[in-house]
């Protein structure tokens, strides 16, 4: 393997054979999604915990694709450290450049370039013959090497190429400098049988295929991503690229938390290791999950809220006796707590600090102390206190600590009369309390518009989003809402999350939060609590 595809610090003797470099894409692929948008402080946040989680190579962004999505690029390329920074580009001449300036200040730089291979995309998609496609093929990877030293290259819908045209491509790209070479099942087609053979065969076929790092990049269309994924680990690639909660194009990319924990927890079938802290998977889990406003869905593996959860009276009764009998991994080792129920109303402020230090938080006295009152609150609210309540209160509470206009009080009138109104008052800053009576159409709409009375913007709604945090009746509302400022040039976009078991409670915070960051960001938080 050469030097320049070697990403972060790996070990010599088991590089081409048992380790598995780990290519995250969240912040490139996992951002396409429709409604996946992230904030570029958000960008950087979880760029910031891939780099602490072991991530070898960060796919940051689409460099080309706007202002925003490079200055993303750039600025993550400037601070990571460790893991290696990658900016994708088409085969144009232009993309290539935009994507070497992105990058070019990162400790260890790459540039993804990709191009179309099969029939159907040459066909109408590019509008090239195949003779073409080759030579651009060619001259992206000359290009993208005049600027990095690591450069992968990717077929575009490798599975649906022929094969020994794909040999020719790969070939190619090799022979221009290729460091990586990527075959992705790009339409999520492909069975693990056909996804091993590929590879297999591209390998055995190509001359100077054992000097590059083949990697596998899938989509989950059939639900088939992370086993075609396993399946080319198998036939001998060692990168494997995915993303936090398999977000993605369509229905997703494959699940790093769950590529990373099959090695872990299958080792006999899969004699391969990364270098990820496996304790964190959860902590990236519900940090996308906030960051793109997509919530994980209860059932997911490894993350989702019922993968460590028993209901069943036969499988708690076997719980109790063994753990092996329904868990073929322990919650701790992805960085999940065993117990759900263990906080209420009379935990005192130690069990509450060392419940918070268990989950990950470490808070300063202040903020504890305004965590322990918020919760003391909410257990006098609440029959049950779970894990998911402590850390939709703690997160709230981080997010909201800078935040100058806070909820005081809400009163709303709603139901079939109409009209619903709702009477508001605020804390402005400095203590000083205002209130507003306003109507709407809904309960959600009246809250809003008297919040619109004290604190007049232009933002628009771009997103309001319910979720109850955990099962009940008496379940706290967690409350996600995302503003976007039409008034500047820029569009910028702010997403904030609210906890309440009251629903309408929890919308004004969360909305209020929102505006609070979107103010700060503008610096006119001042300006318009003078006015």
């Amino acid at each position: 393997m050469s030097q320049q595809a070697e990403p972060r610090g790996a070990d010599e003797t088991t590089a081409n054979t048992e380790r598995v470099f780990i290519f995250d894409t969240t912040l490139r692929d996992g951002e396409q999604c429709p409604g996946a948008t992230m904030t570029f402080e958000e960008k950087l946040e979880v760029a910031d915990f891939l780099e602490a989680m072991g991530v070898d190579i960060i796919e940051a962004g689409f460099p080309i694709a706007s202002e925003g999505d490079f200055h993303a690029v750039s600025e993550i390329a400037k601070r990571i450290k460790k893991s290696v920074v990658c900016g994708l580009s088409r085969a144009g001449e232009n993309d290539i450049d935009r994507a070497g300036e992105a990058v070019k200040h990162a400790a260890r730089p790459r540039i993804h370039t990709f191009l179309s291979t099969s029939p159907v995309h040459r066909k109408h998609k590019l509008q090239k013959s195949a003779e073409q496609v080759l030579e651009m093929v060619q001259f992206q990877v000359t290009r993208a090497r005049n600027w990095v030293a690591d450069v992968e290259w990717s077929a575009e819908d490798a599975t649906r190429t022929e094969i020994d045209y794909l040999c020719r491509c790969v070939e190619t790209a090799i022979k221009a400098g290729a460091t990586t070479i990527n075959l992705p099942d790009t339409v999520g087609y492909a069975t693990p049988e056909e996804y091993f053979q590929m590879f297999r065969t591209v390998m055995e076929k190509v001359p100077g295929s054992e000097k590059v790092i083949f990697s596998v990049h899938c989509h989950n269309d059939l639900g088939m991503a992370v086993a075609n994924s396993l399946a080319g680990v198998k036939a001998g690639c060692r990168q494997v690229e995915c993303t936090i909660n398999g977000i993605g194009e369509r229905a997703g990319n494959a699940a790093l938390e769950e590529i990373v924990m099959a090695i872990k927890t299958r080792g006999d079938a899969l004699p391969y290791h990364t270098n990820i802290e496996a304790m964190m998977l959860n902590r990236a889990s519900k940090l996308v999950a906030a960051a793109t406003s997509f919530p994980v869905q209860y059932n997911k593996a490894i993350v989702g809220r019922n993968a460590f959860a028993h209901e069943s009276g036969i499988h708690q009764d076997g719980m109790l006796k063994h753990t092996q009998t329904y868990e073929i991994m322990t919650p701790e080792s992805v960085g999940v707590s065993k117990t759900s129920l263990v906080m209420g109303k009379h935990s005192g402020r130690n069990a509450f600090r060392s419940k918070l230090k268990e989950m990950g938080y470490e808070l300063g006295e202040n903020a504890l102390e305004d965590a322990f009152n918020r919760f003391k609150a909410l257990a006098d609210r609440k029959k049950h206190v779970y894990d998911e309540d402590l850390e939709a209160l703690v997160d709230e509470e981080i997010a909201t600590a800078q935040d100058r206009i806070k909820v005081v009080a809400l009163q709303v009138i709603a139901g079939t009369m109409g009209p619903q109104s709702a009477t508001l008052t605020l804390d402005m800053g400095g203590g000083k309390h205002e209130t507003v009576h306003a109507t709407g159409n809904g309960p959600v709409d009246a809250t809003f518009n008297a919040i619109m009375k004290l604190v007049p913007h232009k933002a628009k709604l771009a997103l309001y989003q319910v979720h109850a945090v955990t099962e009940g009746t008496d379940a706290q509302a967690e409350v996600s809402v995302r503003l976007s400022d039409e008034s500047d040039a820029g569009g910028r976009a702010v997403t904030a999350r609210a906890a309440d078991p009251d629903t309408l409670v929890a919308s004004a915070k969360a909305y209020l939060s929102a505006l609070n960051k979107l103010f700060a960001k503008r610096g006119r938080l001042h300006a318009q609590m003078g006015a």
